[in-house]
């Protein structure tokens, strides 16, 4: 039966691409701190692979996501979402939220709403976009928007593992918002790579306020809302 679909596909000129191996990614990544302290967001940590035919298309699990507001909070802090998909942002706090982001991949504003309304947003190119509440100044929500099925987040203890890499080489990308993000080549063959160890510098890292939505400091009564 398999020889003559054979012969069948051979007449149609229809040849059938072989398989890759397929394996996982491993490894764990740490944060250099100031004064060597000990890193208490590596969940924040997001690891993803870009190459080699992995480009994420519409219908995957990643097409949608949301991210909640509550207790004057973006939760989740970080976001991952396909590039060309959408994220909502329902507001479960007692008063109103506006919802922004100035990002040169695609800009947006959602507009002031209330208690129990949401209203969601597509993030166009794969990057980050830094995305914030007009109302007040201290709640910032990252979403990674990514062209790739391989990307997962770091656990608390720094490890990570992407499953079902087909064999073959790859950009791997390590991202925090507190340092540069690594980039790295790596090849992975069909049984994958173990024992990654990446490390992220942010013992330079220093928070900075950020504008409003018009480019603008946030006034003190707005900023001082917690």
């Amino acid at each position: 039966m398999v020889a003559a679909a054979a012969l069948l596909w051979g007449a149609l000129g229809i040849v059938a691409a072989p398989l890759r191996a397929q394996g996982t990614v491993a490894g764990t990544v740490r944060i250099l701190e100031r004064g060597a302290k000990a890193s208490k967001d590596l969940t924040n940590a997001i690891v993803y692979l870009e190459g080699d035919g992995g480009t994420l298309r519409a219908g995957s699990a990643l097409d949608n996501a949301n991210v909640d507001m509550k207790g004057r909070e973006f939760v989740p802090h970080v976001q991952i979402v396909r590039a060309g998909g959408s994220v909502g942002y329902p507001n479960k706090d007692p008063f109103s939220h506006n919802v922004f982001s100035n990002s040169a991949l695609g800009a947006f504003d959602l507009g002031l709403y209330r208690t129990g309304a949401s209203r969601a947003t597509v993030f166009p190119k794969a990057g980050v976009y830094e995305v914030y509440c007009n109302i007040h100044a201290r709640m910032v929500n990252f979403v990674i928007a990514v062209n790739t099925p391989w990307v997962t987040r770091v656990n608390a203890d720094g490890t990570f593992q992407i499953k079902g890499v087909p064999a073959g080489t790859y950009r791997m990308h390590v991202w925090h918002e507190r340092a540069s993000e690594s980039v790295q080549t790596v090849t992975i063959g069909g049984v994958g790579v173990g024992g990654m160890a990446i490390a992220l510098d942010a013992r330079t890292f220093t928070a900075a306020p950020h504008p409003d939505k018009f480019g603008k400091a946030y006034a003190a009564t707005r900023a001082d809302r917690y």
